[in-house]
């Protein structure tokens, strides 16, 4: 039994071409963790078959608008190279295996499962790339993990980060990107910060899901650095179905900002560790022509944390808080 450890990275993942694009969006549709239909599981594997039907044609267009696949894979890479020359520094070169386990896209959970149970590791740390914990994001990968070992016969000792919406470093690496943005307009004074996160379902919310809670805790240390100089507002973007999501929701808050005279606005993508869809077509498509329609004059988004040398020490560094643990 080899004494290799590694470092599991978990992320949703992302299309990497235009005909991935009808899969990853059944496989979404198809997570009970994260949409709730009629009928309960019974029917779930229906509706997203449905749901994704009408909607995956729509979605490739605006992936076509990106370069054809989604920029989270290629960010999702770079992070796994950086952790890993880090932890090679550390503990020596292949001491510490880094793997992605994705959710809905390749390299999907299993095949890390089996790259490890190929290696014979079994010491293993599981690291969600969502700081801010939700059943939607790190506890529908952790009940992935759970659900692939135990067909696949994995059996791992594993320790798992749960959260870390207020680690120090991390809180830099997202205080940085906002200094870089702030660089780019014409003139700092005015500027109004909107941090932009993902929405979840109230029923989540309401059971008592910490994700809303740590968001706004992470903008609160973010802005500790900025608070005396701009004023800042919170909202919620990606809304799926019919229910009720966290509000306001980012499009009507550009509106409203351009609305009440705001000319300068920075977005800060504050829920999110790599820029993809969500980052690159939602916001610097869609929300910026809804700013440009509100007369709002300068509309910059922050560039999402990637491999920020700042942000891959967070992660090293809470990585090797758990490795050295066992």
């Amino acid at each position: 039994m080899t004494n290799k450890k590694a470092v599991v990275l978990l992320q949703f993942g992302g299309p990497d071409s235009l005909e991935a694009v009808e899969p990853f969006l059944y496989n979404l549709f198809s997570d009970n963790d994260i949409i709730q239909f009629p009928g309960g599981k019974l029917t779930q594997k229906i509706f997203a078959k449905v749901i994704t039907k009408l909607r995956y044609k729509k979605l490739q267009i605006k992936y076509a608008e990106l370069g054809g696949k989604s920029p989270i894979v290629e960010k999702t890479f770079a992070q796994q190279r950086a952790l890993q020359s880090f932890l090679d520094t550390k503990f020596g070169k292949g001491e510490v295996l880094v793997e992605l386990a994705m959710r809905y896209w390749k390299p999907y959970t299993s095949e890390a499962i089996r790259a490890l149970q190929v290696k014979s590791i079994t010491d293993i740390v599981l690291f969600p790339l969502y700081a801010q914990y939700s059943i939607t994001n790190a506890g529908s990968s952790f009940n992935e993990w759970d659900k692939k070992s135990k067909r696949l016969g994995g059996r791992f000792n594993d320790r798992r980060i749960i959260e870390y919406y207020d680690n120090p470093l991390y809180i830099k690496a997202f205080t940085d990107r906002v200094e870089q943005a702030l660089s780019k307009f014409t003139d700092q004074s005015d500027v109004h910060i909107l941090f932009s996160a993902h929405g979840t379902p109230m029923t989540i919310v309401n059971r008592g899901d910490p994700y809303s809670a740590q968001i706004k805790a992470t903008v609160e240390l973010v802005m500790n650095k900025f608070r005396d100089s701009y004023q800042y507002t919170l909202s919620y973007q990606s809304k799926v179905g019919p229910r009720e999501w966290l509000t306001p929701d980012t499009e009507s808050t550009v509106k409203k900002l351009g609305e009440s005279g705001i000319k300068k606005l920075l977005v800060v993508p504050i829920s999110f560790v790599s820029d993809h869809i969500e980052t690159s077509h939602e916001l610097d498509i869609e929300a910026r022509e809804e700013a440009e329609e509100v007369g709002i004059e300068e509309f910059i988004i922050s560039e999402g944390l990637n491999d920020s040398p700042i942000f891959i020490q967070a992660l090293a560094e809470l990585a090797i808080n758990e490795l050295e643990k066992f």
